[in-house]
């Protein structure tokens, strides 16, 4: 990979800091209210804590509201990938039944996505980049998808832009690794507003 040029990276920094000090205050009000909501319907905390891969493949800790109902003792989810070609050029299934019905609203219009601000704020991730993965499932990339590594996550990426769960993974895929090999200011400005305009229309979200 060529690294980008050191006044790209201290500017997409400036502009990471700045955007995210700018929405916090409407943002965390947001956030709270919807927190509140979540606790009462979920009977239990609705923040969610889970860790993803991040720059150069190190882990990281994202900060996310809870959706999704507690699971039962002893269930635990299996992300294991035993057919890649279907995992790989199928869209997801349908909506996972343990999401709340608030939460289905709050995945709609990506409030579940606010806390994330404090990962854009911490330098985990940035406003635009691929979205991060689960360890479970990096460690089953083929080698080539790693580069998507080579930048920082973020909360809105190509895929985002481009319908979100309507994609399948080769398409996630494709355009995570297009972004990686020409990022630049005006693409990430270009990804943003387009991002919005998705979230706006609640296109693509399960």
């Amino acid at each position: 990979m060529t690294r980008p040029p050191y006044s790209y990276q201290v500017t997409k920094r400036l502009v990471d800091v700045g955007l995210t000090l700018l929405v916090a205050p409407p943002a965390l009000l947001v956030a709270l209210v919807t927190a509140l909501v979540l606790a009462v319907e979920l009977r239990g905390s609705p923040i969610f804590l889970q860790r993803r891969i991040g720059l150069h493949g190190r882990p990281f800790t994202m900060y996310k509201l809870r959706t999704m109902r507690h699971p039962q003792f002893g269930e635990a989810p299996d992300y294991r990938v035993n057919d890649w070609s279907s995992f790989y050029f199928n869209p997801p299934g349908e909506e996972d039944p343990r999401v709340s019905p608030v939460g289905k609203f709050v995945r709609l219009t990506s409030i579940d996505e606010l806390p994330n601000l404090l990962n854009v704020f911490l330098g985990d991730m940035s406003l635009v980049g691929p979205r991060p993965e689960i360890p479970e499932i990096v460690e089953q990339y083929p080698d080539e998808f790693h580069r998507r590594h080579d930048v920082l996550p973020g909360i809105a990426g190509l895929a985002q832009a481009h319908g979100r769960s309507n994609l399948n993974y080769a398409e996630i895929m494709e355009l995570d690794l297009e972004y990686v090999d020409g990022h630049s200011l005006t693409m990430d400005i270009s990804i943003l507003s387009r991002t919005l305009a998705v979230v706006a229309t609640g296109r693509g979200a399960r």
